[in-house]
């Protein structure tokens, strides 16, 4: 799978609530690794363990961790978030899932596993997630914003309150197409922002180019 937008974005707007020494973040559905890698070169002392069901992409992941500088601090997990059983809880997850919820499947199968998600995924996501953070830990999600307004919702039967929202748009001419959310147990005042990708065709804001440039050789 590609680099994509929705990843490079979640990598960077994620944030723990406090840092410290030595925390733990968690990359759900982490592909080839590219979020992981990202968490792992911002916070330079967190642990980061990534999960992915897809054999291929995790392997390919393992790879990438082993190449990478912060290898001694990267972990990769075959497997189910339903079933997955975490070493540790975790003061940040973070997760770019797939999203066409219930929509018509891809006829590769590995893409439509990346991209494609039943209502019951994001039920078994929302609950592990609940299950393994920290008291002051949260979970992090970049959606479309059905998905979102689905996740908020899930989120809330679990205990979990959305405290921050930044509403992604193409251009300021275009719809609202993504949410980046922000969950967590402790009830705050809702933080919402809006980030634009584009300033005209094909030329990145230097919004987006600032919040990228310590990723991208380009910016």
């Amino acid at each position: 799978m590609k680099i994509n937008t929705d990843g490079v974005i979640i990598g960077v707007l994620s944030r723990f609530s406090s840092l410290a020494k030595d925390h733990r973040v968690l990359d759900i559905g982490t592909g080839t690794g590219v979020i992981a890698m990202m968490l792992a070169q911002r916070f330079e002392t967190a642990i980061v363990d990534a999960l992915e069901i897809d054999e291929t992409a995790a392997q390919a992941a393992q790879l990438n961790f082993l190449n990478a500088p912060f290898s001694d601090r990267l972990l990769v997990f075959t497997g189910d978030i339903a079933t997955f059983e975490a070493p540790d809880q975790y003061d940040l997850i973070v997760s770019n899932p797939p999203f066409f919820v219930n929509d018509l499947k891809s006829t590769e199968a590995r893409k439509s596993l990346a991209r494609h998600a039943a209502t019951d995924f994001f039920e078994s996501m929302v609950a592990k997630s609940a299950e393994l953070l920290s008291d002051q830990g949260l979970l992090w999600l970049i959606l479309p914003v059905k998905q979102a307004d689905l996740v908020i919702e899930l989120g809330l039967a679990k205990g979990l309150h959305q405290i921050r929202v930044v509403n992604i748009h193409s251009d300021i001419d275009k719809p609202l197409i993504r949410k980046v959310i922000c969950l967590g147990r402790h009830i705050e005042d809702l933080k919402e922002e809006t980030f634009y990708i584009y300033e005209s065709e094909k030329v990145y804001t230097a919004a987006y180019k600032t919040l990228l440039k310590d990723f991208f050789l380009a910016f």
